[in-house]
């Protein structure tokens, strides 16, 4: 991130303000568009296995929701994956852990060459996950809320037999859950970064007693649910996972989110460790490329660029 987009997203009062998401295109299977066409007058483009590339990095939180949510619902083989390097220069997100820094597929070195052929004035900060059409080169979406629930029910005709319903039927349930995903994004997911990137006194000790009062509140209901809905995973549970599995790695410390570490909540840090342990979760953890991405890219915050070597990821098994 530049100066210059650092500052976009900060308030005259230092508190951090995410910008939004330019590309908020959908894959719906109602696309009216022909196989091979682009999106239809609603912007609505057709559900093609193979078509599309999910550019995520493993570091981002955002992104790694829907690489687990990718992974539960065995769509591995309809949409592809392009892993972006952790750390993330002036210039953007690079293709460098590919062969001749690349994309294979996309044949671009930077994220910020997709975005600009989609809209050629762009000048935002460029964001991962993207979802980019590999026949225009362009980025269908970056809209990271939306990609997930899109893979859950567009996508049906190509998940897994037996794949998870991470999106509830009961419209009760459906609406418990929006609930709670919106808490947790405002007080947690998005939190985190309220704490790390406030530059006064005061947006900090505001973000700080948000964010903990909103983990005292979560580790009360975990008290005596397998999940945050209760006995199933849903979706919910997907979006707290990626900032509790960064939380003593990275936030803890490098965002000043110390009043205490993830450990020692028994019941969040039991619930954590039990979606770690689940199919789809700890294989797509890489708590180096995390800790590489924090505390190599805010040079602002770790100006040394020197990366911890703990906490041991021993933990999360034992």
């Amino acid at each position: 991130m530049t100066p210059a987009q650092f500052a976009q997203e900060t308030s005259s009062t230092g508190e951090w303000k995410r910008q939004g998401n330019r590309f908020t295109g959908r894959i719906s299977r109602e696309s009216t568009s022909a196989p091979g066409a682009g999106p239809d007058d609603q912007g609505r483009w057709p559900v093609e296995p193979g078509r599309y590339r999910l550019v995520v990095s493993l570091a981002c939180p955002w992104a790694h929701r829907s690489v687990i949510v990718r992974r539960l619902l065995g769509l591995e083989d309809a949409i592809g994956l392009a892993i972006v390097d952790p750390v993330r220069d002036e210039r953007g997100w690079r293709f460098t852990l590919d062969p001749d820094d690349r994309d294979p597929v996309l044949g671009i070195a930077f994220l910020s060459e997709a975005y600009l052929r989609t809209d050629p004035a762009y000048d935002g900060r460029v964001t991962v996950p993207a979802i980019v059409d590999t026949l225009t080169g362009e980025v269908v979406t970056n809209d990271y809320p939306q990609i997930t629930l899109d893979l859950s029910t567009e996508w049906v005709d190509f998940q897994r037999p037996g794949a998870p319903q991470l999106i509830p039927d009961d419209h009760a349930e459906k609406a418990e859950m929006d609930q709670l995903i919106e808490e947790i994004y405002r007080d947690v997911n998005n939190g985190v970064y309220r704490c790390g990137f406030a530059t006064s006194q005061e947006a900090y000790d505001a973000a700080y007693d948000v964010l903990f009062a909103r983990l005292d509140v979560l580790e009360e209901r975990l008290r005596a649910r397998a999940y945050l809905l209760g006995d199933t995973l849903r979706e919910v549970d997907v979006r707290l996972f990626t900032t509790l599995v960064r939380f003593d790695a990275v936030y803890h410390g490098h965002f000043k989110c110390n009043r205490q570490k993830l450990t020692e909540f028994p019941n969040l840090w039991a619930y954590a460790r039990r979606l770690y342990q689940h199919p789809g979760f700890g294989e797509t953890v890489d708590f180096d490329q995390i800790k590489r991405h924090y505390y190599v890219t805010h040079g602002d915050i770790n100006p040394t660029g020197i990366v911890p070597k703990g906490p041991d990821p021993r933990v999360w098994t034992a």
